[in-house]
């Protein structure tokens, strides 16, 4: 019955993409600079803002990709698509060939130029995933493939592994630009099989698993010492949920391109991450490594995170307790997130009150994703 109940709920996360969600953000398209709004206020108007941020204009740009994708207004979405390319390809990157960290709104210019390693990510992921379609793939790649240049040259640390996450490095390590680098390295290996990326992602995977898992309990760490050493206080002992269920979803599909076995490590990620949902299913924010709440306010993507590594789970073991859990997230998001004209409530409290009025353009991305994902493991 659950699954079945899942596959109307994936016949639903479609219409709502189609009918609401591209949309409405198509309606705001592209500023006169070419850029993509950084948020909305809650009458659906762009919100009046200085500079936006470059992950913004990758996520935008992988947004209208899945809009292609899914058969949405062809011609649209892959303008919007081209407009994204050209700023990712171009102003985006600073005098080192990587992302810079945010754009003005204005000129279109990149103000803070500082080298990002999460921007950096989030504009090879959407490159690729421009490439997989609408294309054209060569000059996406092509992109790509520059910006990979450059960021063996200028980022990698080849002591203590990984990329310096800002340049100069900064003084504390972090994981999440790392897995995010791993979600494109993913996507680029999708567009261009023999391009050297699973070579990349496996390295990402083993520092995952040495170094970003090696504290207390084996849960995924968010900041660390130079060398990866967990660090002591609160940044060692505050783990988020939202980023456990990711890498449950990310150790899936490393392991489905890769040919190989999933990591032990993503059972032990969705077993912990599932003890801190609340009574009614929900993801919060931060947790202790023990499981106690830590900061039990919700924001819409550690729901779209759970939703997929439910899907993660569902489709390696086809067990209907993961198709239950997979409603049960769908609902919240449906019921507490999302509006029915294609925005959402970012952000609510423990309490149950909103947080903000904001409808920022960057969780579009998760939602998206993790509503394709859906359509695609239940083929709606």
């Amino acid at each position: 019955m659950s699954v079945s109940a899942l596959q109307r709920r994936a016949r639903e996360a479609r219409c709502w993409l189609l009918d609401s969600c591209f949309p409405l953000w198509a309606d705001h398209g592209v500023n006169e600079a070419g850029l993509f709004p950084e948020s909305l206020t809650t009458s659906l108007d762009e919100a009046p803002a200085e500079y936006t941020r470059v992950r913004v204009q990758a996520r935008q740009t992988y947004v209208f990709s899945e809009a292609w994708r899914l058969g949405w207004k062809r011609d649209t979405a892959a303008k919007l698509v081209n407009a994204g390319v050209a700023t990712l390809a171009g102003r985006a990157l600073n005098a080192q060939g990587l992302a810079g960290r945010t754009l003005s709104t204005s000129s279109g210019h990149l103000v803070d130029v500082t080298s990002d390693l999460y921007d950096t990510a989030f504009v090879l992921f959407s490159l690729a995933e421009a490439a997989r379609g609408p294309g054209p793939a060569e000059p996406a790649m092509a992109a790509a493939q520059g910006i990979l240049m450059n960021l063996e040259k200028s980022a990698r640390d080849a002591a203590q592994g990984g990329y310096a996450e800002t340049l100069p490095p900064p003084a504390h390590r972090q994981q999440n630009p790392h897995m995010h680098l791993l979600e494109a390295c993913l996507a680029l290996h999708a567009v261009q099989p023999d391009g050297g990326h699973m070579a990349r992602a496996q390295e990402l995977i083993d520092l995952f698993e040495t170094k970003l898992t090696a504290g207390p309990n084996g849960l995924l760490g968010e900041h660390f010492a130079p060398d990866w050493s967990p660090l002591p206080g609160d940044p060692g002992r505050i783990v988020e949920p939202g980023h456990q269920f990711e890498w449950v979803w990310l150790l899936h599909a490393y392991a489905r391109q890769a040919g190989e076995p999933v990591s032990p490590a993503a059972e032990r990620l969705y077993t912990f991450a599932l003890t801190t949902l609340d009574v009614e299913g929900r993801a919060i924010l931060s947790a202790a490594r023990g499981g106690a709440p830590i900061d039990a306010s919700r924001r819409a993507w550690p729901q779209t995170e759970a939703l997929k590594a439910h899907l993660a789970m569902l489709e390696a073991r086809r067990d209907d307790r993961y198709a239950a859990a997979a409603c049960r997230s769908f609902d919240i998001l449906m019921d507490e997130h999302l509006t029915e004209d294609g925005g959402w409530i970012d952000h609510i409290g423990a309490d149950g009150a909103v947080v903000s009025n904001a409808i920022p353009a960057s969780t579009g991305y998760h939602v998206v994703l993790a509503f394709a994902e859906l359509i695609r493991v239940m083929n709606a």
